[in-house]
């Protein structure tokens, strides 16, 4: 197993904890683990912004996604799904009294953020939870994990990739029966439907997801970054297809014919792509 960890606390925040390993890797717990790491709107927010940090950190390629625990009861959970106490009528409401549906904006982040995210699930990954989880990019689950939908249940569902980018991952026909019958799968059911990638005791969970970080980070950036948005694109219609062409920019910027324009620009002269051969 790979050497531990010395994590170092990153920011000050209330419902998440943010780290920093110092060679590439960073973590990020959700920490409400009484009530099974369910997230409100505060912890949405914290979670964007701990997120946003990792994006802008050019020393940071992997984030460990997981939830703080056990809670005093001795459950782990990763992530229960949206917080139900704080549910009004138009979403989860916040401190300010404003109903938030504010967990869609750090879906479209985690699946966009340039860098690979590794989901460590522990215990129950329900509802919300079950989602978070599925955006990642890989995903460990523990001998403990629990997987499923509550939706229909407790009138709510995920339309979006809940739905249709769970299909394309376990199949419509699985995805159907996760989201209509709300029922629990654990974690080799999960790897059977090719909703995780491995399953490790719990007690190796974070070690097995800081060796699959290491291995990723023994890769060239550029190419998984460019990976990352072509995957997206395939299933993402126009805002993946944007995202991938927006790494093609990045790239694109960095040629001595990307400056070359740039350079002609400032200097007020007509550029010269006289030596930019037009490759077949």
């Amino acid at each position: 197993m790979p050497d531990p960890v010395r994590w170092t606390p990153a920011g000050s925040y209330d419902d998440i904890c943010f780290e920093l390993s110092g060679n590439g890797i960073a973590r990020i717990a959700i920490n409400r683990p009484e009530l099974r790491n369910a997230f409100r709107p505060r912890t949405v927010q914290e979670l964007c912004d701990a997120f946003s940090r990792v994006r802008d950190d050019p020393s940071v390629g992997v984030v460990l996604f997981t939830g703080a625990g056990p809670a005093a009861d001795g459950v782990h959970a990763f992530c229960a799904g949206g917080d139900q106490s704080v549910r009004g009528d138009g979403g989860y409401v916040d401190e300010q009294g404003l109903p938030r549906l504010n967990v869609l904006d750090l879906q479209r982040l985690i699946r966009s953020l340039p860098k690979v995210v590794i989901a460590l699930v522990a215990g129950y990954a329900i509802g919300g939870g079950q989602v978070l989880h599925l955006l990642c990019d890989l995903s460990l689950a523990a001998e403990n994990a629990v997987f499923g939908q509550t939706g229909p249940r407790v009138g709510s569902f995920d339309g979006g990739f809940g739905a249709g980018y769970l299909a394309r991952v376990v199949g419509q026909r699985k995805a159907r029966e996760i989201w209509f019958l709300c029922r629990r799968y654990g974690a080799e059911e999960a790897l059977a439907m090719g909703l995780v990638n491995a399953v490790v005791p719990l007690a190796q969970l974070e070690a097995e997801g800081v060796r699959w970080a290491r291995e990723v980070l023994q890769h060239s950036p550029t190419a998984i970054r460019c990976l990352k948005a072509a995957f997206n694109a395939e299933t993402d219609g126009l805002a993946g297809i944007q995202e991938l062409a927006g790494q093609a920019t990045h790239l694109f910027y960095r040629t001595e014919e990307g400056q070359e324009g740039r350079n002609a620009f400032l200097e007020k002269r007509d550029p010269d792509f006289s030596g930019v051969p037009w490759l077949p």
